[in-house]
């Protein structure tokens, strides 16, 4: 005899996934209200490096002009970066402790692949058995029984994961700093190098202008300072560093507040 499926009833394994999903969702969206950036830091400095504290800025990007905005832009990126820590740019008239050249740009698109890792469910059948259920009365009024098939209904169970490759394209935003002593050495050689800084950031996005603040904000810590090999350093978007560079000069006092609370 054909089994009879029963109504379908919530059972523990299907509801617990249910609410598995559910909490996914959930911190998936609240995770999405603030991305964290991955910034590479690599940075060199001489011995009391740290006590140069004006500078003059210069462009070192050939492709764009001195006189640009984009290039005026990220030098304010920079200088409140460097007020952070003390430096200052040095006003008309008064020679400062260093030349800071400044380079920033996208590198060329660089293909990637990543692996991917899901879990699989699979569904188990449910069990088959019989009943004996009414299915009527005689002319006496008793009832009449029959024994029928029937399955209960299926469960699910997590059966492991499953990886599978994404290609994709990525991007290199960089910014680079080195300042060098204004004052040539004891020998009369050219002015030897105070300290430099290399910061890049990956992603899909070639937006310099969206990195900026982001790159600015990882160096802060890093100026004047040797930072032993390449550093990794991760920044949600509303870390306090980003905010500060994104407020511009005269924010010295917004480093020194709480960062705000995540959505």
């Amino acid at each position: 005899m054909r089994p009879v499926p029963r109504p379908q009833l919530f059972r523990a394994p299907v509801l617990n996934r249910a609410v598995g999903v559910l909490l996914a969702v959930v911190f998936a969206l609240f995770a999405g209200c603030s991305t964290t950036h991955s910034v590479k830091v690599n940075a060199v400095a001489t011995p009391k490096a740290e006590e140069l504290i004006s500078y003059e800025i210069h462009n070192r990007n050939p492709a764009v002009a001195d006189d640009s905005l984009r290039f005026r832009e990220a030098a304010e990126r920079v200088r409140t970066a460097l007020s952070g820590k003390g430096l200052f740019e040095a006003p008309p008239g008064v020679k400062p402790d260093l030349t800071l050249e400044v380079d920033y740009g996208v590198g060329p698109p660089q293909a990637k692949t990543e692996t991917i890792s899901e879990p699989v469910y699979r569904t188990i059948p449910g069990r088959v058995v019989t009943e004996r259920v009414q299915v009527g009365t005689d002319r006496n009024g008793n009832p009449v029984y029959q024994t029928v098939t029937v399955q209960e209904p299926p469960t699910t169970e997590f059966a492991g994961y499953r990886e599978y490759q994404v290609q994709f394209v990525i991007y290199e935003k960089y910014l680079k700093l080195s300042a060098r002593k204004n004052a040539p050495d004891a020998d009369g050689r050219a002015a030897a190098e105070g300290w430099s800084l290399d910061v890049i950031t990956e992603g899909e996005s070639r937006d310099i202008r969206k990195a900026l603040p982001i790159l600015a904000a990882a160096s802060i810590d890093y100026i004047g300072k040797d930072s032993q090999g390449e550093k990794v350093i991760r920044l949600k978007d509303n870390a306090r560093d980003i905010g500060f560079v994104k407020k511009g000069m005269g924010a010295e006092a917004a480093r020194a507040e709480p960062p705000p609370e995540s959505p």
